[in-house]
């Protein structure tokens, strides 16, 4: 949720993406509701593996939850990593996904913005989340 909350708030500065180390097979349709509600939700998203990450280069990496936080791959090049940790709602209900999508919303957002510097849109960056963000 993270992803598709980031690159709707801070698009076209940063571009987001987001990775599990236990990636699911498919997004919870909870996360897809919550999204589409919020009309954030892209067709293209859909659950990662770091693998499929770990090719681009991450001005700022984000872990979202404590198993990602200590099984989190080193990025190269220095990357700052900030953990910000919060229940995963997977498993939860409908509300469980809602107040996760909230306090993204209200708590990360204001830290990506201030860790990228994101005042006015001059460069973009990337940023992924689950185990980092990347600004483009």
């Amino acid at each position: 949720m993270a992803e598709a909350i980031i690159n709707s708030k801070l698009s076209p500065c940063i571009k987001a993406y987001s990775s599990g180390v236990d990636a699911k097979e498919t997004v919870n349709p909870y996360a897809i509701n919550v999204l589409q509600e919020y009309g954030v939700w892209d067709s293209r998203y859909h659950s990662k593996s770091l693998d499929e990450i770990m090719h681009i280069s991450f001005d700022l990496v984000i872990t979202v939850c404590d198993n990602a936080k200590e099984l989190c791959p080193v990025f190269p090049l220095q990357t700052e990593v900030v953990h910000f940790g919060f229940e995963d709602p997977d498993g939860g209900t409908y509300s469980d996904f809602l107040m996760t999508f909230l306090r993204i919303e209200k708590e990360l957002l204001p830290i990506v913005r201030d860790k990228l510097c994101v005042t006015s849109c001059q460069t973009t960056s990337q940023i992924t989340s689950a185990c980092g963000f990347k600004l483009e």
